[in-house]
């Protein structure tokens, strides 16, 4: 990617419009988890270095082009000065004719935050009177939000179109080891997924069982596989109707020489509160649900995981918020920890509740590269192109 920021580029004095994504969980006001704020941090230290003037622009939650309160990035830029340690100026306004004179103010290394780029109408709509608006206040554009760059908006696509543009720190990072794991492969390469849907992932498996050597199947979607293989799964979290995308993944994975692997045994309950059993798969009971796996099928996957030069995990073993049915998920992440300390293996993790599980057992370090992204790297790994990424590597 010969269009990434880096230590070549002139930038004192230039305005450098940032795009990233600043969307992190907050409760009443307060924000809970900040790996996203982190993630930006070297861009902007190295935009603070070159003594740029920098812009950021952000969203948080979906406003559909309103103003709400609860959505003001204010709080996050006053996060964001406390971790950089240094002044982050919040324009409280919403972008108008007197954006442009207030950005022009700031000195030589400064930081001013715009607010929620989404209160505007025409962000999502990815409208171009508001993608030349907004390109009219820097001199280039960095675009560091891997994690929207799946959406056609304005401040991450239109903008592209009438000013110079380039990569980030961090999205550079993350589209080299998503590359990795999708066409740079070092096999034996292995995929663990779970999640509670098989449809939502179905695109996922499709375009990775044909390049990679083992697809582990767990949590909720292992349920609709072994219901449609004949196994018992009594109350368990399952899909019905399903019965064309199972026999896809299956001739696929015959097709390619891609072995799939699902529990052989599991954790059952008859509720969430009571304490779980172990039991083969098929000694399920009707009135029983599978809410984790059990010790043998942790035992296969760390035989799986031991012969691999590369992983890919996205998507828990089970019912890991609940302390009684963790160990699977729990037991998964520290085999890949282990082999990726000790034999150097190449181990990615990504998704919403896979980063949740990896913060829950504090591992965020231990493994090579761990995605914040939800739906983008989904749409990655599916073998979509990313319409942020597209237009980055167009508008040379």
């Amino acid at each position: 990617m010969n269009n990434t920021l880096d230590q070549n580029l002139t930038l004192e004095g230039k305005k450098v419009l940032l795009r990233v994504d600043l969307n992190v969980p907050m409760q009443n006001g307060a924000i809970t988890e900040t790996s996203r704020i982190e993630k930006i941090i070297p861009t902007i230290k190295l935009l603070i270095e070159k003594k740029a003037k920098i812009i950021i622009l952000s969203h948080i939650g979906r406003p559909k082009g309103k103003v709400i309160t609860g959505m003001s990035l204010e709080p996050i830029s006053k996060k964001l000065s406390s971790l950089l340690n240094k002044e982050v100026l919040f324009n409280k306004n919403t972008i108008n004719e007197n954006t442009l004179s207030e950005v022009n103010k700031i000195s030589n290394g400064s930081i001013m935050m715009l607010e929620n780029i989404r209160f505007n109408e025409g962000e999502e709509l990815n409208d171009k009177e508001f993608s030349k608006k907004i390109s009219n206040l820097g001199d280039i554009y960095v675009n560091d939000a891997f994690s929207v760059s799946h959406r056609s908006h304005a401040s991450v696509e239109g903008i592209t179109k009438y000013i110079p543009s380039y990569f980030g720190l961090q999205i550079t990072d993350e589209i080299n080891a998503l590359k990795k794991i999708t066409s740079e492969i070092k096999k034996p390469i292995t995929l663990i997924i779970g999640g509670s849907k098989i449809s939502t992932k179905i695109k996922i498996i499709n375009n990775l069982i044909k390049k990679f050597n083992n697809i582990i199947i767990v949590g909720g979607m292992a349920n609709t596989m072994l219901k449609h293989t004949g196994s018992k799964i009594g109350k368990s979290i399952c899909e019905n109707d399903c019965e064309h995308l199972i026999k896809e993944i299956l001739e696929n994975s015959t097709k390619y020489n891609c072995k799939i692997t699902c529990p052989v045994d599991v954790i059952v309950s008859k509720n969430f509160e009571d304490t779980g059993v172990e039991k083969n798969i098929e000694a399920v009971n009707d009135d029983e649900m599978i809410l984790d796996i059990g010790s043998k099928t942790i035992s296969c996957i760390n035989m799986i995981i031991a012969h691999s030069n590369t992983v890919l995990w996205n998507g828990p073993a089970g019912y890991f918020e609940n302390p009684k049915f963790q160990n699977g998920t729990k037991k998964i992440l520290e085999i890949i920890a282990q082999k990726t300390i000790n034999d150097k293996i190449f181990s990615v993790a990504g998704g919403g509740e896979t980063v949740a599980a990896i913060n829950k057992f504090k591992k965020i370090d231990s493994f090579t590269f761990v995605s914040t992204a939800g739906g983008a790297f989904l749409e990655y790994l599916e073998g979509k192109t990313l319409p942020g990424i597209k237009a980055l590597t167009q508008n040379v």
